[in-house]
């Protein structure tokens, strides 16, 4: 079965093809919202990890000091991605 006929039989699902397209919409739209929001905090983890590496590189007493700090930061700045997977789980499962 190729993409095409896939595609078809999912907008037609069943037999009104308006449904089959809210379904297709919500399940592009969940996978939209991930990709998107996935991108935010994997940048920013990524510049916190690296700047965070540098001053423990430069000043390797405060190491514990900046750990610390880093992972406060990380924490935060993945709040983003959950909020977006929270958005996927929603227009998944809880609209009709």
């Amino acid at each position: 079965m190729d993409l095409a006929t896939m595609l078809q039989n999912l907008v037609t699902e069943g037999g009104s093809i308006g449904w089959g397209l809210y379904y297709l919409g919500k399940l592009l739209g969940a996978g939209v919202a991930m990709g998107i929001g996935a991108i935010g905090p994997g940048v920013g983890e990524g510049n916190i990890g690296a700047h965070a590496m540098d001053a423990m590189a430069r000043q390797p007493e405060m190491s514990g000091n900046l750990t610390t700090r880093m992972l406060l930061a990380m924490a935060v700045t993945e709040s983003t991605g959950l909020y977006s997977l929270v958005v996927a789980l929603i227009l998944l499962f809880v609209l009709p």
